[in-house]
């Protein structure tokens, strides 16, 4: 009952997460067109006194300031991610593994190829969570910024389940 609970919280934390990371509206833009240089400015004289089809809304000018959110590869939700993934890897490692001891079988049929020694089954597990660390970061130096922090979240709640299956069904 306890686990159930847990596993509750941990997926509504994650749920929870990306949308605490939402940027603001742009639902409020000024409809008047955008002066972007002197050319532009010549090029579109107003033919009334209206000089405020000229500038930009305070909002555009700035979203256009700022750029884009950049972050370092190791900030502080990566790492607690990636140290969260890690954790709950070694969690399964050792479920598995005592699982496997007693006579158990694998159920994952790609952990089932490495599960004959434990050697192999600590090689899939570290495996697993390099994988998820390296396309982090491919995701991370391709500017998939969102895409960075659900591939440890997704394997974080894959590797719950799993630690939690095995836990209820020793």
């Amino acid at each position: 009952m306890l686990w159930k609970w847990i596993t509750s919280l941990i997926f509504l934390a994650l749920g929870a997460a990306p949308a605490f990371a939402q940027g603001g509206s742009l639902a409020t833009l000024n409809d008047s067109p955008l002066n972007s240089g002197a050319a532009s400015s010549i090029a579109a004289k107003p033919t009334s006194g209206n000089t405020a089809a000229m500038v930009a809304s305070p909002s555009v000018a700035a979203s256009l300031s700022k750029g884009p959110d950049l972050h370092r590869f190791w900030d502080t939700e990566n790492r607690a991610l990636f140290a969260t993934a890690a954790i709950l890897s070694a969690a399964d490692f050792a479920v598995t593994r005592s699982i496997l001891q007693n006579g158990g079988k694998e159920l994952n049929p790609v952990t089932r190829l490495f599960s004959g020694s434990t050697a192999g089954l600590a090689a899939n597990f570290t495996g697993e969570t390099a994988g998820i660390v390296g396309l982090s970061y491919f995701f991370h130096r391709t500017g998939h910024h969102k895409l960075e922090r659900i591939t440890p979240m997704l394997d974080i709640g894959s590797s719950s389940f799993a630690v939690i299956y095995d836990l209820n069904h020793r």
